[in-house]
């Protein structure tokens, strides 16, 4: 066992010597509490470690003991609905233990090692298998198969297996004939992505019930973006919008150095919210990581690999998995702080010089994949970081570097938000690189000219911004009945399909399908008007007709009472509006 002592303390950085034989990133304990820590650098038998909590009350001499690890998390049943800290130590637990405040060197299990689980086998000794195959399954939760799954790399032949039964996590439940024994859980270190036999295109979106997002700028399953904005445009209400609505099988939610109070709604909401897919609670099929901004900031640095680890794990057992981080720029902050604290050369202002590398790292661990095992299970994590730019300037290092690993970039607009337009997503600055692979699905289950009306809306909204500055310099009046036109329809698609209100009943989810018919009716109603203004009805004519207030109701209409009404109604809608007598 590898042990040293204290030389130098300066914050959460804290210098053993003694510490010949450790490795990178081992977990140590410090102090006479435990304290958690890792090595981040080595420099002959001087260890410098991070250390996850206060080091308050530390002094140079202290006792410093490696446990020739990594960070690992466990991973095993029981996983879903749990609330953890970023070094996986679960939150209810700690409260019972020692009260609303962790307390320093607290070491509490990730796992209910009492619970029993009802473990139903399904491979048989004598059975060959390899790192992936599930040997049993447990039902976790009222909607989500857990696999009890050989860990990656291992493999060899089956000599027993525990019959169908209640067990706890540690139980045995198979056995090799080389004599290793398997329990329902298995380690994996944080900081390295799990392994998969073959990534895979992304080509099936990820559907987030969002009409701006699932029209404008969709993503693929496996894919990744961010969401950048200043304060109060909404980041966390989207990222909480998506955990919801989004049509994946499992929500992996981590609170990275959020304000307390944001995270206080996050934790008390989330359990009591009703997964819409399947009435079930919400958190039946959630893990949520929480790691605050008066928490420890060493830990808020491991806490997004932590929750790319939980996402990995249900990615191999052939689930899809999104991955909602709020936010990275508090991760950023965090690796600026230790980084100063190592005395590091610093880069643009102050970051470390290897973050894009870390991002980089992070993002690619998302991904659409063939997973490892002989049944050929196809899982994916989708990842989603929320990015908080220092008064909303999209120029700071985390934005740039970031939009340089991700592939979709959905802006926040503060001007949007003052105006009370939400989601505030700008159409005019954000982009995605995914419209290419998601399309054939969108044609094929949509509608086969959806992309043609989805390019004639966003040319309709990037002209509207064009005659804008004209308004604003000679007054409406100054331009012709045709452009005022595409200034009508530009409002009516931002009010009636961009605008989108979280919290009422049917508007706070859209299917892809209802809002192609929104679309296509609003785009109906500017080509039926165009029309009537070529045989010289005035615009005023058009507008006084009450098409209008029904093509503004369609989307807090039921969903398929909605798409049924406006089949009917874009065949009339023509008729209407071409039946207005010149004057």
């Amino acid at each position: 066992m590898i042990a040293g002592s204290i030389s130098k303390i300066t914050g959460p950085v804290v210098v053993a010597a003694g510490m010949t034989g450790a490795k990178m990133y081992d977990v140590v304990r410090v102090g006479a509490q435990g304290l958690m820590g890792e090595v981040i650098r080595l420099e002959a038998d001087r260890a410098t470690i991070q250390v996850y909590e206060d080091t308050s009350g530390l002094m140079v001499g202290d006792h410093v003991e490696s446990t020739d690890a990594p960070l690992t998390v466990e991973l095993g049943p029981g996983l879903l609905t749990s609330i953890y800290d970023g070094v996986q130590r679960p939150l209810p637990v700690i409260a019972e233990q020692s009260g609303d405040f962790i307390e320093r060197g607290t070491v509490a299990s990730a796992l209910d090692r009492d619970k029993l689980w009802p473990f139903v086998a399904v491979a048989t000794a004598g059975t060959d298998v390899i790192g992936g195959d599930a040997i049993g399954t447990v039902k976790e939760g009222q909607t989500i198969v857990h696999k009890i799954m050989v860990a990656p790399r291992k493999k060899g032949r089956l000599s027993w297996v525990a019959p169908s039964g209640e067990y706890n996590i540690d139980t045995v439940v198979a056995k090799f004939e080389d004599g290793t024994e398997m329990t329902m859980t298995q380690r994996w270190p944080v900081r390295e992505g799990r392994p998969y036999t073959k990534k895979l295109d992304p080509t099936t979106p990820f559907t987030t019930g969002m009409r701006i997002l699932d029209t404008f700028f969709p993503i693929a399953l496996g894919g990744n973006a961010i969401i950048p904005g200043g304060f109060g445009t909404g980041k966390t209400v989207t990222q909480q919008s998506l955990a919801k609505w989004a049509d994946v099988d499992i929500i992996v939610y981590i609170g990275c150095g959020e304000r307390g109070n944001e995270m206080t709604e996050v934790l008390t909401e989330f359990p009591q919210l009703d997964d819409p897919r399947t009435g079930a609670p919400l958190m039946d099929r959630t893990v949520l990581v929480a790691n605050t901004s008066n928490m420890p900031v060493a830990a808020r640095e491991a806490s997004i690999y932590v929750g790319a680890t939980l996402a990995e794990y249900y990615r191999d057992m052939g689930y899809d998995v999104a991955m909602m981080a709020d936010s990275t720029s508090r991760w950023g902050e965090a690796l600026r702080e230790v980084s100063g604290r190592l005395e590091e050369m610093p880069g643009e202002e102050g970051y470390p010089a290897y973050l894009a590398t870390r991002l980089a790292s992070f993002y690619e661990r998302s991904g659409r994949v063939e997973t490892l095992g002989a049944d050929d299970r196809i899982g994916s994590v989708t990842m989603v970081g929320a990015v908080s730019p220092a008064g909303g300037d999209m120029s700071e290092p985390m934005t740039q570097n970031s939009l340089r690993v991700t592939g979709a970039f959905w802006a926040l607009d503060t001007s949007l938000a003052h105006r009370r337009h939400f989601p505030a997503i700008s159409w005019t600055k954000s982009y995605t690189l995914f419209l290419g692979q998601v399309r054939g699905w969108y044609e094929t289950n949509v509608a086969s000219d959806w992309v043609s009306y989805r390019d004639r809306a966003m040319f309709i909204l990037q002209k509207e911004t064009e005659l804008q500055e004209i308004v604003q310099l000679v007054g409406p009046d100054a331009l012709p009945e045709s452009e005022k036109i595409i200034l009508e329809v530009a409002r009516m698609l931002r009010e009636d399909f961009l605008q989108q209100f979280a919290f009422d009943d049917v508007d706070a989810y859209c299917p892809p399908l209802k809002a192609y018919w929104i679309l296509k009716v609003i785009l109906a109603f500017s080509d039926a008007a165009v029309a009537a203004l070529n045989r010289g009805v005035s615009l005023r004519q058009v507008l006084e007709l009450p098409i209008r207030d029904s093509i503004a109701g369609f989307k807090t209409t039921p969903h398929e009472e909605a798409i049924k009404s406006m089949q009917a109604f874009t065949s009339t809608l023509a008729e209407d509006i071409a039946g207005i007598e010149v004057l």
